[in-house]
């Protein structure tokens, strides 16, 4: 009798599996495996050469007469903005460059991972003079959309570096009795001397170098200019994207909130508070006791709504949010005296009263230019935008357009 039992259940088994194998299906899946290089050829490769088109413009600078006009992740555009006519000069080919600071006729620049210092004394024979190995995060290893799983099973971490990825389709089983849900992705695998606008990453003050990464904040003592040491480096929170330095406190502009840290001992900021807002792309500008805050949403940079807020600072400890305003899709932003001026991307550079902030009147639009970083200078506005740089005057009050220059 127990014979029978066990046959019967033997039978039932193979019933059984048969049927989960048949619910076995076939899904398509994408994988980005990386393109690579060695750390040796990468850091060979950075390259002072003769002017050239602009692939992508990013952050802009000003040191003097001149404009350097970040390539992103290419490198340095340095354009002579003598009389503001700008003329293009040399391009710093710096691979995986986000941003620069200068002072004292030396640029700091960071190259993917690593800081990098440029002699700029003279414009006709610009020299690299020194690299600080491994002291940022990767910034250019970032998940890329619309793939569900990475593939670094070859990569050697020490050596090499990624410079892009390949997508490849592949196919798994999976077992369709389990859920009906899409596969969704799996990255597990990834656990501003001169004036530089909002969407600045890197900022000079006296003899430190602080440069803000997507989690840390690094601290560099540049009081010997060509051989700077890296006297802090700490996580301060999640995708930091801006840094901005006023009166003895460093703003860090996050996807989350505002961050402020105090640099009475400039070696080592102190965290003193920080405020959350809604998740957006963050840049910010202060001006006495008000921080004003552009969040963009949309895209990779979170919620469709996109803003402007407007935070009192007076006490450094209890940042309080006092006013937002609605935008279209801002980006980089600048005040001065009573104006703030904010690129709201396709929709162009909004002009703002202040002297009733957090009350702000807008007293001018110009809509025909893109606009996406900005810096106001003591003589004039400087503003990049899709492969543009405009220049506006302050004379009589009135803000008046110079001039435009296509950096194609």
């Amino acid at each position: 009798m127990k014979k029978f039992t066990y046959s019967v259940l033997a039978v039932f088994l193979a019933i059984f599996l048969s049927c989960e194998k048949d619910k076995i299906a076939m899904e398509e899946y994408s994988v980005a495996i990386p393109i690579v290089q060695s750390k040796a050829d990468f850091r060979a490769s950075i390259s002072i050469d003769s002017p050239k088109a602009i692939k992508q413009s990013g952050k802009i600078y000003v040191y003097e007469n001149y404009i350097f006009v970040n390539d992103n992740g290419k490198g340095v555009h340095i354009l002579d903005n003598s009389n503001f006519s700008p003329v293009k000069l040399k391009f710093l080919n710096i691979p995986g460059n986000t941003d620069i600071a200068i002072k004292d006729d030396l640029l700091y620049a960071n190259s993917k991972m690593d800081l990098v210092i440029f002699d700029i004394s003279d414009l006709n024979n610009f020299k690299l003079k020194d690299r600080v190995e491994e002291v940022f995060e990767d910034e250019l290893l970032r998940p890329t959309e619309n793939v569900q799983e990475y593939d670094f099973s070859n990569f050697d971490w020490d050596n090499n570096i990624v410079i892009g990825y390949t997508i490849e389709t592949r196919e798994r089983e999976v077992p369709t009795y389990i859920t009906n849900e899409q596969p969704q992705p799996n990255f597990s695998e990834f656990d501003g001397s001169g004036t530089g606008g909002s969407m600045a990453r890197f900022n000079i003050s006296d003899n430190f170098l602080y440069v803000v990464g997507e989690y840390n904040l690094s601290v560099f003592d540049i009081s010997n200019p060509t051989t700077p040491t890296i006297t802090s480096q700490e996580q301060v929170g999640w995708q930091i994207e801006t840094i901005f330095n006023n009166e003895g406190y460093l703003y860090l502009g996050s996807a989350t909130g505002l961050y402020i840290y105090d640099i009475e001992n400039p070696a080592k900021p102190v965290y003193a508070s920080d405020i959350q807002h809604i998740y957006g792309c963050d840049p910010v500008v202060v001006k006495d006791d008000l921080a004003y805050v552009t969040i963009r949403g949309g895209n990779l940079c979170g919620q469709e709504f996109s803003q402007l807020e407007i935070i009192d600072i007076s006490d450094k400890k209890n940042p309080q949010s006092l006013q937002i305003y609605e935008m279209e899709s801002p980006y980089g932003l600048g005040v001065k005296d009573d104006r703030l001026f904010v690129c709201d991307g396709e929709f162009g550079l909004k002009i703002y009263d202040t002297s009733n902030s957090p009350e702000l009147e807008m007293t001018d639009h110009f809509k025909e230019l893109n606009a996406y970083d900005v810096i106001p200078m003591e003589n004039a506005l400087i503003m990049i935008g899709d492969n543009v740089l405009s220049q506006y005057s302050y004379k009589g009050g009135a803000i008046t357009l110079i001039n435009t220059y296509s950096l194609d």
